[in-house]
């Protein structure tokens, strides 16, 4: 059965549930992504006048009848597993540069997949619906994620670009109280704001009158 046909399988009475995971970045061991995001928070945290944080990636794992979907926007160059649910790639650094597969990520929906590094998760899992709605709309909305350049900000955000603007679109578009999600202790999710005032604008542009000011924050950090 392809992915399109799994999602209509699902009628009344489907088992459905959305779990988000907080993954440390760098998690697996990989030192030079480790190294970069603490120098970046370094720096950052300077410019701000705030103390240091944690920063975390997150990641989907969203489970319609029998089929479990691994949902994450990662580096090409991180799996070669050939059928792992790329819907969408976009570049990273610069547009130019996503000529490259070294500079190119992908936005995956993995039917019964995995999510690379999931032991390593912090204060997860989080169980976020299980309303099989929300669910088919969550995977119905992954193939059309704005994919721009990660790391940068050309939509005017005020944030980042990157794997937690896709999360964070996701359940923002699809119906979930983001605003109330809740990141481990002294964590921070760059580019979680971005996709939340993306999925806010888009909202409004197709209900005239509807806001989603409220809800276009990070996560509230636990101290």
């Amino acid at each position: 059965m392809n992915t399109a046909s799994a999602l209509r399988s699902g009628g009344v009475g489907t088992p459905a549930l959305i779990t988000l995971y907080w993954l440390p970045l760098g998690a697996g061991g990989v030192r030079l992504v480790r190294w970069n995001g603490r120098l970046y928070e370094a720096i950052a945290a300077h410019l701000q006048h705030r103390e240091s944080l944690d920063l975390y990636h997150s990641a989907l794992q969203v489970r319609l009848g029998a089929d479990c979907y691994a949902i994450e926007m990662a580096p090409v160059w991180r799996t070669d597993e050939p059928d792992r649910g790329v819907v969408a790639e976009g570049a990273v650094g610069l547009p130019r540069l996503g000529r490259s597969r070294l500079f190119r990520y992908e936005v995956r929906r993995w039917r019964n997949g995995s999510i690379p590094d999931v032991a390593e998760a912090v204060a997860s899992p989080r169980c976020l619906s299980a309303d099989a709605d929300q669910v088919r709309r969550v995977l119905d909305l992954v193939p059309s994620f704005p994919t721009m350049t990660w790391g940068r900000d050309e939509l005017g955000t005020g944030d980042m670009w990157n794997s937690n603007s896709l999360i964070s679109w996701l359940l923002a578009r699809s119906g979930h109280p983001v605003g109330a999600i809740e990141l481990p202790p002294r964590g921070r999710a760059p580019g979680w704001t971005a996709g939340m005032v993306i999925a806010a604008r888009q909202d409004s542009a197709t209900q005239p009158g509807r806001s989603g000011a409220s809800e276009t924050r990070e996560p509230a950090r636990v101290a």
